[in-house]
């Protein structure tokens, strides 16, 4: 059994943890641990901390470590269980869960994470039955409601997950993430009243930061609706302002990768490496830009009887991280590596797959960055650009709070270089491989719907069918922010709606510099 009472010096660092002090806390944990090793309460502790700052492997190691020494330590297994899910391996997470849930049958935050991972399997409407199931026992968890609005938005019932969310927000009137969730549909409305509640709710000086930035985006969206930009932007950039404050990201960073990777990948680079990696045709690659249209090209694609919808997959990033010295380590990969590369992405991205249809799609639009490995792993993959105006793209995703990632959105000037830096490493591309990557312009899909199909799948080597332009019909589970939207035929108002809030947005138009005016082409001097 684990002792209840800490130490006065462990119970010093859980306090510093608590406060976030998180180097007071490291030196104090550590310093515990070297007298007593085996307290696996600090070693949960330390873990936590290691999760904070996003050393997800290091709190892995640790919480292994944990319930080792104490098997019955359910609350590290949760914690274990969590840092599984975060790291994307759902099935191993899983397998955590359920001796969680044999052990505590009746925790309900065990089974909304068995929900959420059973949702990132693919397993929808079991992870809606497990909802069900839960809150027919335990109606009053705010948070749960809102977990199961999220699955019942992804498959489709509108209704019921607006009905969900509204049930959260009864239950905790401060819960910015569901009022946030209401305001993401894009086809809610808020009223009076709920504008009166989630100000009330900002006021309150007892809130917390992730209620706070949450309202914050909910409230500029609910504003713009009512085409009061100044008042709508003053949220979202407060929104935005709180939600940096939280996350790590150097533009200079990825600056210095893009030209690393450029300065790489010459002709002859790539030339050599000709006829490398894994032959196989399957993945279609949805590329560029979050909020550029992605879901869109995915849904007409999925409408296809010969393509296969999946999701935003992590698996590429993923493999990605192993290589040492990336992107320079690209250069030490033999031929029997990229191949191996390939067929294990291949194998990791099967758990995904529900149908025996010949391609799939892997839609996560941070793929950019790693469009050279895709190409010396699987040369055969199909690379889709799905391109943007880079002003009505760029103010997309600064009024979109992500549910993680994207960490460059949050300020108007690195969300200006990020797009500059995407745009150059596609330019480095198509000069490099020309025709490597098929370019979808988002205006002109909009604007000649059946003649960009129609291409796009050209694209893709498969044959037209009448299906994808009705893709609005197609059943199928969509997890991204425009999950209502591809579920309506095509909208045409999104590619101004940047304009009321252009005199905020010069810090932006500064960052992305010449790749505005000539756009749909790209500066020859990038």
């Amino acid at each position: 059994m684990l002792a209840t009472r800490f130490p006065p010096d462990l119970l010093d660092a859980a306090l510093a943890l608590h406060d976030n002090r998180l180097p007071e806390a490291e030196r104090g944990l550590k310093a515990y641990l070297k007298r007593d090793p085996f307290d696996a309460r600090a070693i949960r502790m330390l873990a936590e901390l290691a999760g904070r700052i996003g050393r997800l492997k290091d709190a892995e190691n640790l919480l292994r470590r944990a319930v080792e020494i104490a098997p019955a330590f359910t609350a590290a297994r949760a914690n274990l269980a969590l840092v599984l899910y975060r790291q994307n391996r759902a099935s191993e997470a899983l397998d955590e869960l359920d001796r969680l849930i044999e052990a505590e049958p009746d925790h309900p935050g065990h089974a909304n994470l068995k929900a959420a991972t059973l949702g990132r399997l693919g397993a929808f409407e079991e992870a809606i039955q497990l909802y069900e199931h839960v809150l027919a026992t335990a109606p009053d968890q705010p948070k749960l409601w809102m977990s199961y609005g999220h699955m019942l938005k992804t498959v489709g019932r509108q209704a019921d997950g607006i009905a969900a969310y509204r049930r959260a927000i009864a239950l905790r009137p401060e819960l910015g993430e569901a009022w946030w969730s209401l305001a993401n549909l894009k086809t809610v409305r808020f009223d009076d009243a709920d504008i009166a509640a989630m100000e009330a709710a900002l006021a309150d000086s007892a809130i917390g930061d992730e209620d706070r930035f949450h309202l914050d985006f909910a409230l500029g969206k609910a504003f713009e609706d009512r085409r009061e930009a100044d008042r709508a932007f003053a949220h979202y950039a407060a929104g935005n302002r709180l939600r940096r404050t939280q996350l790590v990201y150097d533009a200079d960073e990825t600056e210095r990768f893009v030209d690393d990777c450029i300065t790489l990948a010459t002709g002859d680079f790539l030339a050599d490496r000709a006829g490398w990696g894994c032959d196989a045709g399957d993945p279609i690659f949805i590329l560029g830009m979050p909020r550029a249209g992605s879901t869109l090209v995915e849904q007409i694609l999925a409408s296809h009887s010969a393509i296969e919808g999946t999701t935003e997959l992590p698996d590429l990033p993923a493999l990605a991280r192993r290589i040492p010295n990336y992107p320079h380590g690209l250069a030490e990969l033999t031929r029997d590596q990229a191949r191996d590369l390939g067929e294990e992405y291949l194998r990791r991205t099967a758990v995904q797959r529900r149908t025996d249809r010949p391609f799939f799609i892997d839609k996560l639009p941070n793929n950019w960055a790693h469009v050279l490995l895709i190409r010396l792993i699987l040369p055969n993959a199909t690379i889709i650009d799905a391109r943007r105006e880079p002003r009505a793209c760029s103010f997309s995703n600064f009024k979109q709070h992500f549910a993680r990632g994207q960490a460059f959105s949050y300020a108007l000037d690195d969300m200006g270089r990020y797009y500059r830096d995407y745009v150059r490493m596609m330019a480095h591309l198509d000069r490099v491989q020309p025709g490597s990557a098929y370019r979808v312009i988002h205006e002109a899909l909009v604007a000649d719907t059946e003649a960009e199909v129609r291409r796009l799948l050209q694209a893709c080597g498969v044959e037209f069918e009448p299906a994808c332009l009705a893709f609005h019909e197609t059943e199928r589970a969509v997890r991204t922010a425009s999950s209502e939207q591809v579920r309506q035929p095509i909208f045409t108002g999104g590619n101004s709606a940047w304009r009321p809030f252009a005199p905020h947005l010069e810090p932006l138009i500064a960052a992305l510099g010449n790749v505005v005016d000539p756009y749909p082409q790209v500066p020859g001097n990038l």
